[in-house]
């Protein structure tokens, strides 16, 4: 296990101090009532000795006061177990809002958080976090309040034992150094086991959710021996720190068990020599025992000092999500009727030190359909992430018709920017729920079968039990559905930008093609950043975005950079997706390396379409790689017209055979890659 360090702990204790310092202001009253009760109660507890033992003197007197004295007695003991219950209320009260505050404060942090640093913790560390962590995290204000009024009764017990007789408080006081001791050993021993104890349970916190996202792999790989005893590796050491901390507990709880009632014998033993010199009435021996009782409740401080000890430590993992760095936004809008012209000027971000995207210049005129294509690891995801803002750049400035979007109010942003991804969330009742999550208004019944017919869903939403009124849990679907309703959703609310992060990786060729159209005509109009892996959507865009290493290496149209052999081997080394076989019909994917492998030998084809694709980096030196296979129908080169370019020569939009392959697949499905490699 690797040595804690001592500057980083004494800084997450400071942190989890601030946090429960706010958690005790945010429910400060509740807190202060608890407090006021609970030093009530304790006058009362204080009261109760010396009420008794002056009320027994007046009865064995027979004194006519006595019968008074008896009902002040009853009062007093009716108000301490009244003040009792109402102070335990109010404590559960407190505990239930701090522990709100904490969760709240933590989630909040956490979506506000870029998603990069958020997947510094694992889900099932957050689930921990957020929910067990938060609870025993939460106690901890009114724990503190409650231990340190618990101190009132035995300190006063022991100032009105000097007052009853200044010998037998003598007596008590000779063990409560001992007692000190055993509750500094404690609160230090018990601290740093409870804090190994939570930190082993987020570790198997964290594997078991993995194992359990990742269910059906290890099912198919028939690994689930050796991933059950991956998630249980720790459990040896987890009820090792679980037994020490028990040991801690018990060992000082039995010391100061066995001290207490030690003290109260030579308590009880000097009030009975003194009774026997006359210096004390039988009232007073009994007040004097009494308050010994009540000053040796200073062992159950103890329990308190747990509840506070583990609280602390349970804060410091909780209020690790506090110390996420927010995505900072402004209050600007953008201009009125933009047409989502998007401008990235010196972008460069890091990631654990390292350069992911580096000085990227980049203009995407409004209106335009940008593909960004690249080898595995280039930066597509990173640089998609920026220009939707999902993610700070590092140095440099993103703008949105001519806005800095760090400028612009987070609702703003939202409402014009939109995102699909490769594998969509969704959150909601029903389908029409998740297809019309988002900020602002809520779409109208028909906006949302728009942008489910827009993104090829509707037919099969339609299929469901329920309709677009099936409860999601109800509802099964494929990769391919899924992100076919993660397609509506960004469509029904689509703004002036929308970015596409792989977003059609799942789905066959021809309902892609589908989705491609209707987001061309079915669609608000805007500029649309795609994340490509295919070759016949970097053919249809009308430019492209090829990134290597994290550098823009060229831009222009498809036509144009099909011409160097090191663009022709992006799309030739697995990058393009396998197009899945056909829903319904069964069809397996035809793969011919040999094919490939004469385009690759093949000469760069002539120009088409538009003139000189701009080269920002790099060298125009074949690779080697193979040239990847085209999708689709028909054969025959495509010239490229109008905005919306057409693919290089042999791999037209329609084109279903590349250059020098011969033929076209069998069933207009188009030659497919064997499979695809997950770009990020």
């Amino acid at each position: 296990m690797t040595a804690p360090d001592p500057t980083r702990e004494a800084e997450a204790a400071r942190g989890a101090d601030r946090a429960l310092r706010a958690a005790a202001r945010h429910s400060g009253g509740r807190l202060a009532a608890a407090a006021v009760c609970s030093v009530a109660a304790a006058c009362a507890a204080l009261a109760e000795p010396a009420v008794l033992g002056h009320t027994l003197d007046l009865l064995l007197r027979q004194d006519p006061g006595g019968a008074r004295w008896t009902a002040w007695c009853a009062a007093v003991i009716a108000a301490e177990v009244l003040l009792d219950a109402v102070t335990a209320r109010l404590t559960g009260g407190v505990d239930a809002r701090s522990t709100a505050w904490l969760r709240r404060l933590g989630l909040g942090r956490l979506l506000r958080a870029a998603p990069h640093h958020a997947a510094r913790h694992s889900p099932g560390e957050l689930s921990a976090r957020l929910t067990a962590q938060a609870t025993t995290a939460g106690a901890v204000p009114a724990a503190v309040v409650g231990a340190a009024v618990a101190l009132l009764a035995p300190l006063g017990g022991l100032v009105a034992l000097v007052l009853v007789d200044v010998w037998t408080a003598l007596a008590f006081l000779a063990g409560l150094p001992l007692l000190a001791l055993l509750l500094r050993a404690f609160a230090r021993d018990s601290g740093a086991s409870v804090g190994r104890y939570q930190e082993v349970q987020l570790a198997m916190a964290g594997r078991l959710v993995e194992a359990l996202a990742g269910a059906r792999t290890i099912a198919a790989a028939g690994t689930a021996e050796r991933e059950q005893a991956r998630v249980l590796r720790r459990l040896p050491e987890l009820g090792a720190e679980g037994r020490e901390t028990w040991r801690i507990y018990g060992t000082t709880m039995a010391r100061t068990g066995a001290l207490m009632p030690l003290l109260l014998y030579v308590v009880l033993g000097v009030g009975g020599v003194r009774l026997a010199e006359g210096a004390l009435d039988v009232g007073g021996l009994l007040a004097a025992v009494r308050y010994a009782g009540l000053a040796a409740g200073v062992g159950a401080v103890t329990g308190r000092l747990a509840a506070v000890v583990r609280g602390r430590a349970a804060a410091r993992r909780t209020a690790a999500l506090f110390e996420l760095p927010e995505l900072p936004q402004g209050v600007g809008r953008l201009p009125p009727g933009g047409p989502g012209a998007l401008e990235l000027c010196g972008v460069r971000v890091l990631r654990g030190g390292t350069a992911v995207l580096r000085d990227i210049d980049l203009r995407i005129p409004g209106g335009t359909t940008a593909a960004v294509v690249g080898r595995s690891g280039s930066g597509k995801t990173t640089l998609a992430a920026v220009a939707g803002r999902l993610t700070a750049c590092d140095a440099g400035r993103v703008l949105l018709d001519g806005v800095p979007l760090d400028e612009l109010s987070a609702g703003e942003l939202r409402r014009e920017v939109g995102h699909a991804f490769e594998r969509p969330a969704l959150f909601g009742e029903d389908v029409a729920a998740a297809i019309a999550f988002g900020s602002g208004p809520a779409p109208t019944p028909q906006s949302v079968r728009a942008a489910a017919r827009a993104a090829g869903a509707d037919a099969f939403v339609r299929r469901l039990p329920d309709g677009y009124d099936t409860a999601l849990p109800d509802a099964p679907l494929s990769g391919g559905e899924l992100q076919r309703l993660g397609l509506a959703r960004a469509f029904c609310r689509a703004g002036r930008l929308l970015v596409l992060d792989d977003a059609t990786s799942s789905l066959d060729t021809l309902t892609a093609r589908e989705v491609e159209r209707a987001l061309t005509h079915d669609v608000r109009p805007g500029t649309r950043v795609v994340v490509a892996h295919r070759i016949s959507s970097a053919a249809r865009a009308d430019l492209v975005v090829w990134l290597d290493a994290g550098r823009v290496r060229a831009t222009g149209p498809h036509t144009e950079l099909w011409r160097d052999p090191a663009y022709r081997a992006v799309f030739a080394t697995g990058t393009e997706p396998a197009t899945a076989r056909a829903e319904g019909t069964g069809s397996e994917p035809d793969t011919k390396p040999a094919a490939a492998s004469a385009l690759a030998a093949a000469p760069a084809p002539p120009a088409a379409g538009r003139p000189g694709a701009q080269r920002n980096t790099g060298s125009d030196a074949a690779t080697g790689a193979a040239p990847a296979r085209a999708e689709g129908t028909g054969s025959g080169p495509a010239a490229a017209a109008g905005p919306r370019t057409g693919a290089a020569p042999g791999e037209g939009p329609d084109a279903g055979a590349s250059a020098g392959t011969g033929s076209a697949a069998a069933g207009g499905g188009g030659r497919r890659a064997p499979g695809r490699e997950t770009v990020r």
